[in-house]
């Protein structure tokens, strides 16, 4: 059984549709795949409408979190949260404030990078946006890559959207023990997402993931295309000494990023765990 558990659509900073998504998912020989688009659940409709046979759905959220990072200072976490319940106050506020405050960032990150004569219209930049979608640094590569600046949305990354580059402005992010609980209250459960990615940027400490776990994280995604060996082998330790779920994922964007649909996988038995943890909502079959 192949098991993808970390996915993104054209609901937040994905390529595919949430029903193209489950399509290229059956393709791609997976049996269950979550969509966990950043800060909403505006795709989760249109997955479940066009599930195909054989496929199951589970149903998710990538937070993007402000956590201490055990050296004295802050860094940005994500939260992969599954199978809560949408409708929950705290999920419905987050989701809306974490969505405007990402608008916000990204017409400042436009307007500084106009000022410096690059190819980027602020006023349009977010032009045919839905409301409910939410937005990111990719819709923004993709503008650099249009206007020829650049040939990818790598390359964009890589040049001038980086965390440690020219035009970077950092985010407004829920304190991670505040996601934690909110998920935890909504019935859900929590995965942290490629926690030692260290080439993304400052990563958190072992000792953190211990306070998290203590906190009432659930999980930790091991196997993923950002983790070298030598990270899985101390993230799959680790869960083994603080009794944590361990899930594989490709972080599947479509053409935004090279990985492919089921590139890293989850063992079943860790779903059946998710599955019987949650209560805000099952995971769903056509």
């Amino acid at each position: 059984m192949r098991i993808d558990l970390h996915t993104h659509s054209t609901a937040s900073d994905g390529t595919d549709s949430p029903a193209e998504l489950v399509a290229a998912a059956a393709r791609a020989g997976l049996d269950t795949v979550a969509l966990t688009d950043h800060d909403t659940t505006a795709g989760w409709a249109d997955a479940a409408a066009a599930l195909p046979p054989g496929l199951r759905l589970v149903r998710g959220a990538e937070l993007s979190c402000l956590s201490p990072d055990g050296r004295g200072g802050e860094c940005t976490v994500h939260l992969l949260a599954y199978l809560f319940d949408p409708e929950a106050g705290a999920v419905v506020r987050t989701h809306e404030k974490s969505r405007a405050e990402r608008r916000i960032r990204l017409r400042r990150i436009a307007e500084r990078m106009a000022a410096d004569g690059l190819p980027v219209d602020p006023d349009a930049l977010l032009d045919g946006v839905p409301a409910g979608v939410t937005p990111g640094r990719p819709h923004l590569a993709t503008v650099l890559v249009r206007a020829g600046v650049v040939s990818t949305v790598d390359e964009a990354f890589a040049r001038y959207l980086n965390d440690r580059g020219r035009y970077y402005i950092p985010s407004n992010r829920t304190p991670v023990l505040d996601a934690l609980a909110m998920v935890t209250a909504s019935g859900g459960v929590s995965v942290l997402a490629h926690a030692f990615a260290h080439r993304r940027g400052p990563t958190v400490t072992a000792e953190v993931i211990a306070e998290l776990a203590a906190a009432g994280l659930d999980g930790i995604e091991v196997d993923h295309p950002d983790h070298d060996p030598a990270d899985r082998q101390r993230l799959r330790g680790l869960a083994a000494d603080l009794d944590l779920l361990t899930t594989g994922s490709s972080d599947y964007h479509g053409s935004n990023k090279t990985v492919r649909l089921g590139q890293e996988t989850t063992d079943p038995q860790m779903l059946d765990a998710i599955a019987e943890r949650a209560t805000g909502a099952p995971v769903l079959s056509a």
